[in-house]
């Protein structure tokens, strides 16, 4: 989850996401919540994409980047913020660089529209992080962030994209599972 804002909206359809994850066969996922992961601002003297770069120092940073090399594939859940990406987010993304590579990515993005600028930013970034970013994604339409924050049930709001959520799945698995037995061969 790319926001760690108090009464943040990203928790609600990231675990509407792992739901549907979690109906898959043979499909193990889990929810990595960047509340669980307070890093620092990136400061390290060598950027993670440098060869022979010294160990990650911060706990944190060595937990998160165990989390990231032990998964095949990603679905970010991002917020909009100013026609971006969050910082907490893409700090997360910085601090790591090997154990991203040659691995699927979608995204569920959430603004004004949808989280559709942020998640173009996070394709993008992800190219340069050899993150293979995949066609599909889910854009939450800003109406289900006004219920919430108006304390109000956005599950109609949701299960209106179910059946993109379950495309979006079905296309991250598909590259997830193609890339995996590249790296593998």
């Amino acid at each position: 989850m790319g926001s760690v804002r108090q009464g943040r909206f990203a928790e609600k359809p990231a675990r509407w996401m792992l739901d549907h994850l979690k109906k898959r066969e043979g499909v193990e996922a889990r929810l990595l919540d960047l509340k669980d992961y307070p890093m620092p601002f990136f400061d390290a003297p060598v950027p993670p994409a440098m060869p022979g770069r010294p160990a990650y120092e911060h706990e944190v940073v060595k937990r998160w980047t165990q989390a990231i090399a032990a998964s095949d594939g990603f679905i970010i859940v991002s917020p909009e913020y100013n026609h971006g990406v969050s910082a907490v987010l893409k700090n997360a993304i910085d601090w790591v660089y090997p154990e991203w590579g040659r691995k699927a990515v979608t995204f569920v993005g959430y603004g004004s529209v949808g989280g559709a600028r942020a998640i173009e930013q996070l394709r993008q970034i992800a190219v340069e992080m050899q993150i293979a970013p995949i066609r599909s994604a889910v854009h939450v339409p800003a109406a289900a962030l006004y219920a919430h924050f108006q304390g109000q049930d956005i599950s109609p709001h949701l299960a209106g994209l179910d059946a993109v959520a379950e495309q979006t799945i079905d296309d991250l698995l598909w590259w997830t599972r193609a890339l995996k037995t590249a790296r593998e061969g």
